[in-house]
């Protein structure tokens, strides 16, 4: 039987591409496509917004109630998150939340949720990035308190909102998890004087069409790390997406991640 899935923000970059693959995928079929009510393309079929020809799915603000749906998949904005959010727990329908830049108020509400139906929430959902977040707290574990130095280069497209991405503020929290509450740099600029060592420093790019790429450096006198991750295309991002989403289909209500995807 085929996993039917909703994409909120269906008519975004990252929206289209979940579009493409899913119908590529014997096991998925594609059951809403959301979007604001305000959006060009309200009322439409999806897959002409996607560059498929019509694939028999309009695009609409809200999912059917007459429409099963067995996860949604949520590539948008905090705002809009929160709205499907509302739907999902008061339908039970599993939700992967894939948007970034929430609010404290906000994350917490989507881990409230979790109490009602399965939530799944990730700042990234590449396989790869989530499998250097291990690589990255067993570095940081094992160079704690030996003089290193923690950096964070992260770049993206210029059409990118939020800056530093939810990525490179989960990294951050990883190394601090494990080296203490050191406090965030966001660049430097002006006669800063020495690096003072309880910091870990954070530099958002924004240029081009880069999709996304992030640089751990742990560095200390005579040698230097850098753990690196670079997205060649948003398939990657869409891909992670649409396997958490079968992963997380059918499952009770509760908090999961990428890790439990991945078997990590």
């Amino acid at each position: 039987m085929k996993t039917i899935i909703a994409v909120n923000g269906a008519c975004g970059r990252m929206g289209q591409r979940l579009i493409h693959l899913a119908r590529e995928d014997a096991t998925l079929q594609l059951g809403a496509a959301l979007e604001a009510a305000e959006n060009p393309w309200q009322g439409r079929d999806v897959g002409e917004v996607a560059g498929l020809g019509p694939i028999g799915t309009l695009v609409t603000t809200t999912i059917p109630v007459s429409q099963r749906i067995d996860v949604v998949i949520d590539f948008s904005v905090p705002e809009a998150t929160l709205a499907v959010l509302r739907t999902c727990v008061e339908r039970k329908l599993p939700v992967v939340v894939a948007t970034t830049g929430f609010s404290p108020a906000q994350r917490a509400e989507i881990e409230a949720a979790a109490h009602h139906t399965a939530v799944l929430l990730s700042p990234n959902m590449s396989l790869v990035v989530n499998v250097l977040f291990k690589l990255v707290r067993q570095a940081a574990a094992a160079l704690k308190d030996k003089g290193f130095d923690a950096e964070i280069i992260e770049r993206h497209h210029r059409f990118k909102k939020d800056a530093p991405s939810g990525t490179a503020l989960h990294f951050a929290k990883i190394i601090q998890d494990e080296w203490g509450q050191l406090a965030l740099r966001h660049g430097r600029e002006g006669l800063v004087g020495e690096r003072p060592s309880r910091e870990i420093g954070i530099h958002a790019v924004r240029s081009g069409d880069n999709v996304g790429e992030h640089t751990i450096i742990f560095s200390t006198l005579g040698e230097t790390m850098e753990l690196v991750h670079k997205g060649h295309s948003r398939d990657a991002y869409a891909r992670g997406a649409l396997l958490a989403a079968k992963f997380l289909a059918n499952r009770p209500a509760g908090w999961y991640t990428m890790d439990d995807v991945l078997g990590l």
